[in-house]
């Protein structure tokens, strides 16, 4: 019953109240009306992390080798019902000054009025500079004011705004890791903002339950070198409601690679590789133990949660067969496979990176692995992580820019193994 009738209905009785009993009858019967016409509420952030009924995502969308071209609110739904078909109920996005954030909460909000079961929750991403980001003399002793207002701004716009769908701000992303030459801050420039961002929550000014935090490389978080074990780091662990870091084992396997040589050269190349994707998911749960271990040394104990891993599944560069050969389809549903359900498990929230491949990251060369992190191709071509549900009928009738999802070698398994190798050998 909509409440206009509701209430028509109550006004309509009046005429017949002669009694306190009549009365009491009328209160418990506006009280049942009003129960019954309830919906369930929201979950609040606490109850979605670490649930493996919330399977979380990093998400972008965008479709061209830029992205001055935004997803449309119609793409986006597209994409959010190939997600929800997945299992995925969490979204984690980057910025907030291009349109594809209002994008993707418009479309939220209207699937949501089109079928009330329809779940989709997103942690905001507000971008953090330094001073002079982006430039040849970046300043990393001081953060870009205005520019870093601006999106705390526009995320707490959207909070307000969107506050059954907003359940998590992240200030930064990989804004405090020393490799990110281009644009890294110390912690006190992110400290500062969630300071303020948990301001206003006590004052009212945002949802309590709104939580907070910075994603940031598992270095950043005090899970490696002591060159980041600070004042403010520590003073940044006690202020956020959550620590969201990064891990990625793919990474690692030219950079830090012990882990990664292969051990078993006698094996076949299947379980060679299968050897290595298991170490690779032990690598990125040593990183969060270390996070973890680093944490409670400063007397803190808050949940701490994968805010980005994944693996590319192209490269022609670093991660391919002239490197690591790390980046292929198979490695990349084991990692996958291993990387869940040890998240699951343990109850950590991974926002694995991520849904669908994107081709601006790296513009000028297709082959670049930073293009292929998705799940789906931009042909709207399941990877082999998902070859399964394709075979169930997860997405039939789902279209991705008018492509049925369909599988990548045209399903054929034996062309897709006759393209891996194992990790090289020592």
């Amino acid at each position: 019953m909509d409440k206009s009738n509701k209430y028509k209905f109550i006004f309509n009785m009046k005429p017949l109240l002669k009694s306190s009993v009549q009365i009491n009858f009328l209160l418990m019967l506006t009280a049942c009306i009003s129960a019954c016409t309830t919906t369930e509420s929201d979950p609040t952030a606490a109850e979605i992390l670490g649930n493996p009924d919330y399977q979380a995502i990093s998400y972008g969308g965008y479709r061209q080798s830029t992205r001055d071209s935004v997803p449309s609110v119609d793409q986006i739904k597209d994409d959010m019902r190939i997600l929800s078909a997945i299992g995925v109920k969490v979204l984690r996005t980057y910025n907030t000054e291009l349109a594809q954030l209002p994008h993707l909460l418009d479309a939220i909000t209207e699937m949501k009025q089109e079928d009330p079961h329809f779940e989709m929750y997103v942690m905001v991403g507000a971008w953090i500079n330094c001073k002079d980001a982006w430039t040849d003399n970046p300043d990393h002793t001081l953060g870009d004011e205005a520019y870093n207002a601006a999106e705390i701004q526009r995320a707490v716009a959207y909070a307000k705004q969107y506050p059954e769908i907003v359940k998590f701000i992240a200030v930064g992303n990989e804004a405090m890791v020393h490799w990110a030459s281009g644009y890294f801050v110390p912690p006190g420039v992110i400290l500062k903002w969630v300071n303020h961002l948990q301001d206003l929550k006590k004052q009212g000014d945002l949802p309590m339950d709104l939580w907070v935090t910075s994603s940031d490389d598992f270095a950043s978080w005090g899970g490696a070198s002591s060159v980041y074990h600070t004042e403010d780091l520590n003073r940044l662990i006690h202020a956020v409601d959550f620590i969201s870091m990064h891990t990625y084992p793919f990474h690692n396997s030219h950079y830090n690679p012990d882990f990664w040589y292969n051990r078993e050269p006698e094996w076949s190349t299947i379980e060679q590789i299968d050897s290595a994707m298991v170490r690779a998911a032990e690598f990125a749960a040593g990183q969060y133990q270390d996070v973890k271990n680093y944490m409670l040394s400063i007397g803190a104990n808050k949940p701490i949660h994968i805010g980005e891993t994944g693996w590319a599944t192209k490269s022609n560069g670093l991660y391919g067969a002239e490197g690591s050969q790390a980046a292929d389809e198979y490695k990349a549903k084991k990692f996958y496979d291993n990387i869940r359900q040890w998240t699951n498990t343990n109850g950590v929230s991974c926002f694995y990176f991520e849904a669908f491949d994107e081709q601006w990251k790296d513009a000028e060369n297709s082959l670049g692995s930073e293009n292929h992190f998705g799940l789906i191709n931009l042909q709207g071509q399941a990877k082999y992580v998902i070859w399964d549900l394709v075979e169930a009928g997860t997405f039939d009738g789902l279209m991705r820019d008018g492509k049925p999802i369909t599988k990548t070698f045209d399903g054929d398994e034996t062309k897709l193994l006759s393209n891996i190798n194992p990790p090289p050998t020592l």
